[in-house]
């Protein structure tokens, strides 16, 4: 994505159909997006009001409102997201509580992942230029985690980052751009420290 390129109008189009297709668009123009986010914001809190007296119904509450979910995913609210719909979430994955995904773009978790407490996923991406960042415009990119990668807690994955297979991003860390397969990555911003040798799996990178 070009950060540089300016918004412009487009009353042809639904707040959400800009949002959806990557381009600018004003979350404070489009009703069906406030209208979207309180639904599922609701959901959230009647998943964690649930969760105690009824798993099996705040399970059905969360896949309901996914985009995709696999099976045997495993959760421990609260959980706090934007879109639902935007989220797909694989088979046999795990996510501690605190668990926050913001804005409107598609966010992909693979196959056997483990997410640590407070991980927070962002998507959204202001206008750099004062005047139009006042007048709401945003854009998303989305978010690709891999499958058997493991988040420690505290961790934040920015815009458009994709986390490669089986990487480990250690606790508290701040991931700003793509992280190959197979690696340890930890810091702010996280760079990666070394590759991840098979007797060295478990280095407990902290959750």
């Amino acid at each position: 994505m070009d950060l540089t390129e300016r918004p412009t109008p487009d009353p042809d189009r639904s707040e959400f159909d800009k949002m959806v297709a990557g381009d600018w668009y004003r979350y404070r123009s489009g009703p069906e997006l406030a209208e979207m986010t309180n639904s599922t914001q609701r959901t959230c809190r009647r998943i964690t009001a649930l969760y105690d007296e009824d798993r099996e119904a705040a399970y059905a509450l969360l896949t309901g409102m996914l985009g995709t979910a696999g099976e045997n995913l495993d959760f421990r609210p609260p959980m706090y997201l934007d879109y639902g719909s935007r989220l797909h979430i694989g088979r046999d994955t795990f996510i501690n509580g605190d668990f926050l995904t913001l804005g409107g773009g598609e966010i992909t978790i693979g196959n056997n992942v483990l997410i640590g407490p407070s991980a927070r996923l962002y998507t959204p991406i202001h206008a750099l230029d004062a005047d139009e960042r006042r007048a709401g415009y945003e854009r998303v990119l989305p978010i690709r985690i891999g499958n058997d990668v493991w988040l420690g807690g505290n961790v934040v994955v920015c815009p458009g980052v994709t986390i490669g297979d089986g990487s480990v991003i250690g606790a508290g860390s701040v991931v700003t751009k793509d992280v190959p397969a197979g690696v340890i990555a930890v810091g702010n911003p996280a760079r990666v420290v070394r590759t991840i040798d098979e007797p060295e799996q478990a280095t407990g990178e902290g959750e």
